[in-house]
């Protein structure tokens, strides 16, 4: 392994996710273990611009591989996004003997970082870190599996309601860009109909399922809805539309929000989170840069940072189908 990387900087931006702390710990103990420093950077850019750093050691992370959020914390930073405050980031890591940086975030983190690694020719690797499962070079991201499972768990709860009142939920979950949660968590949930923003359904083809569920027999309906769905502004307007289509149908809203970027996270995610921090500590030691490192086919795999943000995530169109047939 290359010798030129003494010290490892490492942050977390954007929103939180499930894993961020596993990630964090796989970091630092990677580099305990190859024998060289490691520095936590606070609230994530800002906190490069600030100095607010603490040097990591292998005990400083004890405890943390089953927490949520993250104990470095996050910030959004407008000061990064201009040239003065990305200097005074580099003056930072250069005061403090930091030469390589993991950045954990998502596609706007990675989008700072890789202007950052163009300015300074400062080596960067990213870490994918959002429940949205929107990045391109992975088949999973940080916290995914975590909010899909805490998704299923919460619309189990919600059909026992449904079932009980003879209602339809429109149960609406994150998921600005892309339908992963929606998709995977209404195929496990059992959900009638799946909303998301690659397939625009339309509201006649709605009316038509729910149609075809009453006819069917069902006396209740789970209608799962990412929340960047195209055919209405919002789940409350889906709402009005079949309460006046469909007067027979009760009809309720429930709004997810960020209890899915909480809680503890999964086992996935902190085997996941535990081999993209090692493979990040050696890719720097490696003498790699501007690399993201991800999961596909089951092995860690790098990925370009120019590819990873400008890329875009696909949904998995045979689920698609697979919904089609199961929630006849």
């Amino acid at each position: 392994m290359s010798t030129k990387v003494k010290k490892i900087g490492v942050l977390t931006s954007g929103g939180d996710a499930p894993g961020m702390n596993a990630a964090i710990r796989a970091v630092v103990r990677t580099c305990a273990f190859h024998n060289i420093e490691c520095a936590g950077i606070y609230r994530g850019y800002q906190g490069m611009i600030e100095g607010d750093f603490k040097e990591m050691g292998a005990r400083s992370v004890n405890n943390i591989i089953n927490k949520g959020g993250t104990i470095l914390k996050s910030a959004r930073s407008m000061e990064f996004m201009t040239p003065e405050g990305r200097k005074k980031a580099h003056e930072n890591l250069v005061k403090n003997g930091i030469d390589g940086l993991v950045v954990i975030g998502g596609n706007g983190s990675f989008s700072g970082a890789l202007l950052f690694n163009q300015e300074f020719n400062f080596p960067v690797i990213g870490i994918p870190g959002t429940i949205d499962n929107d990045i391109y070079g992975t088949s999973h991201t940080l916290g995914y599996d975590t909010a899909l499972n805490t998704v299923v768990e919460v619309i189990d709860k919600i059909r026992d309601t449904a079932s009980s009142h003879n209602r339809l939920f429109f149960i609406e979950v994150m998921g600005r860009d892309a339908g992963h949660i929606a998709l995977n968590a209404g195929i496990g949930a059992g959900a009638e109909e799946i909303l998301i923003p690659e397939e625009d359904m339309g509201l006649d083809r709605l009316l038509d399922s729910l149609r075809k569920s009453k006819a069917s027999g069902k006396s209740s309906s789970i209608v799962v809805i990412a929340e960047g769905d195209k055919i209405g502004k919002n789940a409350f307007e889906l709402k009005d539309y079949v309460e006046e289509n469909m007067p027979e149908y009760d009809v309720r809203v429930s709004i997810l929000g960020h209890m899915q970027r909480g809680g503890s996270p999964s086992c996935f995610d902190r085997v996941l989170a535990s081999r993209l921090g090692v493979k990040a500590v050696e890719s720097l030691l490696d003498g790699k840069s501007n690399y993201m490192a991800g999961l596909l086919k089951d092995e860690i795999v790098l990925t370009p940072l120019e590819q990873a943000v400008k890329g875009k995530s696909q949904v998995d169109k045979e689920l698609i189908r697979v919904s089609d047939i199961v929630s006849i």
